[in-house]
């Protein structure tokens, strides 16, 4: 089947991703109280987040590498048993450690199923659809990040935070495993790599990061991933600090992402009006004033609104971003390059938290905040000194052809 065609797959895939983000939305909150719970400091508690990056920092590339050449749907239903016995076996495990082991499997799974979900949207998207298909595959995440931190917060609370948290971990696990039945028969064989079987056709790493538009969209998603991480690891730990109960918390996370949500849902009219550049500059950068505003201590309805807004800048990085490295990258690796930047999402997800966690011991649970805000405005700066090529990339609606045609005349001086 040509890319572009039956979108229920695309439904389907959105499905899924739902349920196995939401799964890791209230796992992630429902680590740490439970690591609160067991004795953990704000040290500890970044350590046990950072550790959920760690095991798929090594594995992107090869998996990116693997999918290039072969299947993407095989990922899936794996990364879904790893999330899910990741979740559960934490819920079960009564030592710090113990808890930061299965963190790292939780993130392998994760990473195992977004390289497959990714890669089927690239491969079997056309290209003036990417955009639009990456936006909406992204609001399954959204839509994760809405219910998860509500069912967390439902479960977690009362005089046994440890047996709560360890409920909430098992309901997750479970939860994600309801994912496996919207992924049947979700590829279509047709978009599947018949002619790049060999080892030897695989493109250099190195020639893939050199790729205009590569880095600047890895920098990006690393800064938005990173602050969406920071707010669902160290919002229960500020709330602790400010008496703010944990079904509070979770309402808050639950509203950044339903924000997150409506923009994801008017994205495509957003990169009508200000181009993908101009969009992803504006996002980044009032993302950063947002971001260092959680810092303050204010009422919770104005904590409320800065988190509704926050929520809606960092819906714009995460899609164009994908869209801008897949564009961007060689066609006989275009997973790879997905996987790099997965990679770099994780190496922020694996030095933000533990860097947050040294300056929350120092200078406060406010102040990772503050430093997620200096990462997002340098963000601000690389989106707008990003090559022309990404703010020319085709958007949805506007039909391949015609953008390639207006690309020529602009050459040509017609």
């Amino acid at each position: 089947m040509r890319p572009g065609g039956n979108r229920g797959w695309l439904l389907r895939l959105v499905i899924a991703f739902s349920f196995a983000q939401g799964a890791v939305s209230m796992a992630r909150p429902a680590v740490s109280y439970r690591a609160l719970a067991l004795g953990a400091d704000e040290r500890a508690v970044g350590v046990i987040a950072g550790v959920y990056a760690l095991l798929p920092l090594f594995a992107a590339v090869p998996l990116g590498r693997r999918t290039d050449h072969g299947r993407c749907a095989p990922l899936l239903p794996a990364g879904v048993v790893l999330i899910a016995g990741g979740c559960a076996l934490s819920g079960l495990a009564d030592s710090l450690w113990t808890m930061a082991l299965w963190s790292g499997v939780m993130g392998l799974g994760h990473l195992a199923f977004v390289i497959g979900a990714q890669s089927l949207v690239a491969r079997q998207s056309a290209p003036h659809e990417q955009d639009r298909n990456f936006g909406h595959f992204t609001i399954g995440a959204s839509l994760g990040q809405l219910v998860g931190p509500i069912a967390a917060g439902a479960l977690i609370g009362g005089d046994d935070m440890a047996g709560s948290s360890a409920l909430a971990l098992l309901v997750a696990g479970a939860g994600c495993a309801v994912a496996v039945t919207s992924l049947w028969r979700i590829e279509h064989r047709g978009t599947t790599p018949t002619s790049r079987t060999g080892h030897g056709d695989r493109v250099p790493v190195h020639r893939i990061l050199r790729a205009r538009g590569v880095p600047a969209g890895i920098l990006i998603s690393l800064s938005v991933l990173s602050a969406t991480d920071i707010l669902t690891a160290y919002l229960p730990v500020v709330g602790e600090h400010r008496g703010i109960a944990p079904s509070v918390i979770g309402l808050l996370l639950s509203l950044r992402a339903a924000a997150t949500i409506a923009c994801r849902l008017v994205l495509t009219p957003l990169l009508r009006l200000l181009g993908r550049t101009l969009l992803l500059t504006l996002s980044c950068l009032l993302g950063a004033v947002l971001c260092a505003g959680v810092a303050v201590e204010v009422p919770v309805w104005a904590l409320g609104l800065t988190l509704a807004a926050l929520g809606f800048c960092l819906g714009v990085g995460q899609p164009l971003s994908m869209t801008t490295v897949v564009q961007a990258a060689p066609d006989e690796a275009r997973s790879t390059a997905l996987a790099l930047r997965l990679t770099g999402n994780r190496l922020g997800q694996g030095a933000a938290p533990a860097a947050a966690g040294l300056i929350a011991g120092v200078a406060g649970v406010a102040a990772p905040f503050v430093m997620l805000g200096g990462l997002l405005l340098l963000s601000s700066g690389v989106a707008l000194r990003s090559p022309g090529r990404l703010s020319e990339a085709p958007v949805a609606g506007r039909p391949a052809a015609r953008h390639l045609r207006d690309r020529l005349r602009r050459k040509s001086g017609i």
